[in-house]
């Protein structure tokens, strides 16, 4: 995914908060189960498909960079059939995916994500599976991404579109969890990063989730309470969640504590 420069980070609307629900006593456990997962992807790819029918092709989508509506469908199809092509095999597919010359974008978005809702339906997500070089990775884990990258773009997409933006307090808690379970050891040496000085405590005010975010060569989220934090990042699960993956601006009255350490955290590179 591509990122904001500062200068459009400034001229973004704040996402609308999303109604508030009762904290969850424990917090329900992440990751969330496989067939969370697949019920919210049906939900992103109705409403993605509908955006794409009824939005210009040629719209520019300011939280990805110079891409238009058109550059994001044609991401969002290659990563619905990529995703499919590992889940079914197991493997790195090496096929390069792209729409035929004149295809409609939302069109062919629909046919890959059918294809990767019904390749997901009849797999085990317990089965052994190609992920990033990792070991012992199973389906589970592309149940979970498959969700959570349209779950941003489909922001990406409302914002770009002028529609309401909302996304789901679990399924954005699930993806706070996956920036630091998988994005973060993906990217953390891939560009010139600062050691964060101190940890990091984040916590979502509506789902009851926290992370204890710790230095070193690597940052890892450690559970909330396992030691002493620098300073506290509350809000909302969607808002933390968009501001990771900076769609929207961190507000001052989030942060609790070193507001210098928790900005070393939130200003990092921490997503693709």
């Amino acid at each position: 995914m591509r990122h904001l420069t500062p200068e459009q980070k400034s001229t973004l609307p704040l996402t609308p908060r999303p109604t508030e629900i009762a904290v969850h006593q424990p917090p329900v456990p992440l990751p969330l189960a496989p067939d969370t997962h697949l019920a919210a992807l049906r939900q992103e790819a109705a409403v993605l498909e509908q955006l794409l029918r009824t939005a210009d092709p040629a719209t520019p989508v300011p939280t990805c960079g110079n891409w238009t509506l058109h550059d994001l469908g044609v991401h969002l199809g290659q990563a619905s059939r990529f995703a499919a092509a590992v889940v079914r095999t197991g493997e790195l597919p090496r096929e390069q995916f792209a729409p035929a010359a004149g295809e409609r974008i939302a069109d062919w978005y629909a046919e890959g994500a059918a294809s990767l809702l019904a390749t997901l339906e009849e797999a085990d997500p317990a089965a052994p599976c190609w992920a990033f070089g990792m070991e012992d990775a199973t389906a589970a884990l592309w149940f979970r991404r498959a969700t959570l990258d349209p779950a941003v773009h489909l922001v990406d997409v409302q914002l770009a579109t002028g529609a309401r933006v909302h996304v789901d307090p679990l399924i954005a808690a699930d993806g706070v969890d996956e920036v630091f379970a998988l994005m973060v050891p993906r990217v953390w040496h891939s560009s010139e990063q600062k050691p964060l000085p101190a940890p990091v405590a984040l916590r979502t005010t509506d789902t009851g989730h926290g992370w204890l975010i710790q230095p070193g060569d690597v940052p890892h989220a450690r559970p909330v309470d396992s030691g002493p934090a620098a300073a506290t990042v509350e809000a909302p699960a969607a808002d933390l969640l968009l501001a990771l993956w900076k769609r929207q601006p961190v507000r001052p009255e989030w942060i609790s504590g070193d507001g210098a350490a928790a900005d070393a955290l939130l200003t990092a590179t921490l997503t693709l």
